[in-house]
């Protein structure tokens, strides 16, 4: 599957890891001691939803347009942290993780980004022009490891591949078990798409056989039942989600549920942990 963040922009996908994103590094934030977020697929970073990529899908519509249009005050911080990118009403911008995670900063924080695409780098750096986030050029995986253990004492990678290769969640799996190894305490965030159950199952599998303690495991399904052949949803690994996020994740979930569900269907989001 080739999921390239420009054509899908401010989707349901979007939605939900932005949400739980800001939720998961503020709730980090309710101590004062540094963080370290490292972003190793950091994308462009900003997207213009009225470009030629992102109207080809339209997929924006079912997603940020929703988020925009449901009163739940739940969605504010979401909410707020794509208006800050826009001018106006409208949305016409929308924030890749990097420049939202950037909103998050304090001063004690460092922001670490990387985007393997030449292109798509030069992009990044010209948005984040004026932050304090450093950007790389390299292979994901590679800067994954080599960036652990963090600065700081506490962080947060977050990774967010295309799923363009083949072995992408091989990559995943492989790079999780290494890292879990040199950063056992660290918190890590793995994004990923809902295309259907059995591929979803067996790389489920795979994981469950690491055997780290706490992966929590949040899955979002758009339909009631499966569509073959299209996007169902998506969906997030997280090693180590701090206790003040865990508590106050099921209103944010049934919040985003709602306003996300398609028309004629209820739709599903869940979080369990994968041991269990």
């Amino acid at each position: 599957m080739n999921y390239r963040h420009s054509f899908h922009a401010g989707n349901s996908a979007d939605v939900v890891k932005h949400s739980l994103l800001i939720a998961l590094v503020r709730a980090l934030q309710q101590k004062p001691g540094a963080l370290t977020l490292i972003d190793t697929h950091a994308g462009c970073g900003l997207y213009d939803l009225d470009g030629d990529e992102a109207q080809r899908t339209g997929e924006s519509t079912q997603g940020v347009q929703r988020a925009f249009a449901d009163p739940n005050p739940l969605l504010d911080d979401y909410r707020a942290a794509v208006q800050a990118v826009n001018v106006g009403a409208e949305q016409h911008l929308y924030p890749g993780s990097p420049r939202i995670l950037a909103q998050l900063l304090r001063p004690q924080d460092f922001l670490i980004l990387n985007e393997k695409h030449p292109e798509d780098a030069y992009a990044l750096r010209g948005v984040m022009r004026g932050t304090s986030a450093a950007v790389h050029e390299r292979d994901a995986y590679e800067l994954w490891l080599a960036m652990l253990p963090t600065r700081t004492p506490r962080g947060v990678v977050v990774v967010d591949p295309p799923y363009e290769q083949t072995d992408e969640r091989a990559r995943i799996t492989a790079t999780l078990a290494a890292a879990h190894r040199k950063w056992a305490h660290g918190v890590t965030v793995i994004w990923y798409p809902l295309k259907d159950r059995a591929t979803h199952w067996r790389w489920k599998q795979q994981l469950r056989r690491l055997g780290i303690p706490k992966l929590l495991m949040v899955e979002h399904w758009l339909y009631d039942g499966e569509q073959p052949g299209i996007y169902n949803g998506a969906g997030l690994y997280i090693v180590n989600p701090p206790y003040a996020f865990t508590q106050a994740l099921p209103p944010l979930l049934e919040a985003l549920r709602v306003a996300l569900a398609p028309e004629g269907h209820r739709g599903e989001i869940t979080a369990d942990w994968l041991g269990d």
